[in-house]
Parts: C-alpha cells; structure tokens; sequence
C-alpha cells in the first residue's frame, strides 16, 4: 500500500502544468490521496484550468496566504470536508520586481517586507491556522525552498526571504513537534515554471547547473522534486522534521564547476 493512501493534502501553488506543485498533486492522486488546491486572485483562473487536468478534478479554494480570513476560510472548509489535514504543500513566494534583479541596495523596506510576509511568514500562518486539523497520528507540512546559504545573482531580496523561510521551518518544527507535526523544507534546483521564469536572469542559474551538478539536471521535469515532496508527506519520513532536502542535482555540494570527466579511450 502507498505511504499516501488515503491522505488528505492542502496543495498551494499551482498555477498551471508546468508548475511543481502541480507534478506533486499528479502524483499524489496516482498515490491514493485525496487533494484540495488553493489559488488567489486572477491566477486562479490558471489555477482552475489546470486543476480540471486532474483525474478526479480537485476543489479550488481561494487562498491570499496574507489574508487571515481566507486562511480561517480554508481551514473551516477542510474541516468540514474532511475533519482533519495530513499534510500541506506550502508552495507560495512573491517578491516585487524592485526587490529583484540586482537592486538589493536600491530595494524599499516595503517590498522587502512585502518578499519576507508572502515568501516566509507565510509559512507559520498557514500552518498555525490548520493546526485544529492535524490529527493525533501527524501530519507534514513541506515547504518548497531555493538554497538560501549562498548569495545568488538578481535573487536578492526574495533570497533573504528564502533564508527567513528556511529559519521559520525549524521554528516550527520545534515548537509543532511535540504534536507530531513535521516541518521541512525541500530546496529544488531551477525549474522552468512560470515563477522561475519571470526571475531576471533565471536562464544564467540554468547554465550553471548545467556546468557545475555532478548529475544532469533538467530544468523542464519538476518530477524528481515532485517526489521527494510527496515522500516528505507521507508515512515514510515519519522520523524526518527541520530537514532541507536538496533535490538538485548535487549542485549545493559542489566548490566550483566541474572540469569535465575525459572519456577513456581503448589503447
């Protein structure tokens, strides 16, 4: 039986297929979990198309993750539709254009402050505001990251965000373990979505994992992260909380690009 069967997940951030959060739903449903999407605003139109690629078609609720009352919303909704939540994707970040690009010093407090609320306390209000739903058994919470450790090139303000996010995901985790709730983080490599794309610059991160990942990356399969997701939501990470799991292909692990390998040729 699949450590998801019969799950019950709250899935943020699917705007359309190419997103990661649309791969982990797929692959939850084809799991044996029951789903619920979140979308906010007019992306979700995108949202609602895409959830109609889904076999069976999931509810759309609406969800501005800095609005208590659409959070209280959702959690009267999921309460009434199932009675508990097994496990949540948090796949929500927002930076404004000013916050990114290579305007860090130029970047006014409150788009920073704007980058850090939507990107990272985000996190801590959604899980709070479910936290009536997580049964007695646990429940994960998985947040999607960008390695926050290093500075990055135009990432700027949403990468101070990222490393807010990261220190938020062990906050909770601390203080929502006790209850068997499990936070972690997984940090993916570049991805073609249409948050990626819309960073300045995006196609130069691309380049890089193509010179320095020890594996082969490919920026159009959010598979691979997709699945670590979803085993971080299932029974199988049970013992895993404050973790970040890097789905990238060992890019983080390396000092600098790698010099190719010469193939060795018979004598």
């Amino acid at each position: 039986m699949s450590a998801l069967q019969g799950k019950k997940l709250l899935i943020t951030g699917v705007i359309n297929r190419e997103s990661i959060a649309y791969e982990v739903a797929k692959q939850a449903q084809a799991a044996g979990a029951e789903i619920v999407l979140t979308g906010f605003g007019r992306a979700k139109r995108m949202t609602d198309r895409s959830a109609a690629k889904l076999d069976p078609v999931p509810d759309v609720l609406e969800l501005d993750v800095n609005n208590p009352e659409d959070i209280a919303a959702v959690a009267e909704d999921l309460r009434e539709r199932w009675g508990r939540v097994d496990g949540v994707l948090h796949a929500i970040a927002f930076a404004p254009e000013d916050a990114l690009g290579g305007n860090f010093l130029n970047t006014p407090v409150d788009s920073a402050v704007t980058a850090f609320k939507t990107s990272a306390f985000s996190l801590k209000a959604l899980a709070v505001g479910l936290q009536d739903l997580y049964p007695e058994e646990g429940a994960a919470i998985v947040g999607l990251d960008f390695d926050a450790q290093v500075a990055w090139p135009v990432y700027d303000w949403m990468g101070v965000a990222k490393a807010a996010l990261e220190a938020t995901a062990r906050y909770l985790a601390r203080d929502l373990g006790p209850r068997k709730v499990r936070v972690n983080l997984v940090s993916a490599g570049p991805l073609a979505t249409l948050a990626a794309r819309g960073i300045p610059g995006f196609s130069d991160l691309a380049t890089a994992w193509e010179k320095q990942a020890p594996l082969p990356w490919d920026v159009e399969d959010p598979a691979p992260v997709a699945e670590t997701i979803n085993f971080l939501l299932s029974d199988a990470a049970r013992a895993i909380t404050a973790e970040i799991i890097h789905v990238d292909g060992g890019f983080h692990a390396m000092g600098t690009q790698i010099t190719p390998v010469r193939e060795e040729v018979e004598a």
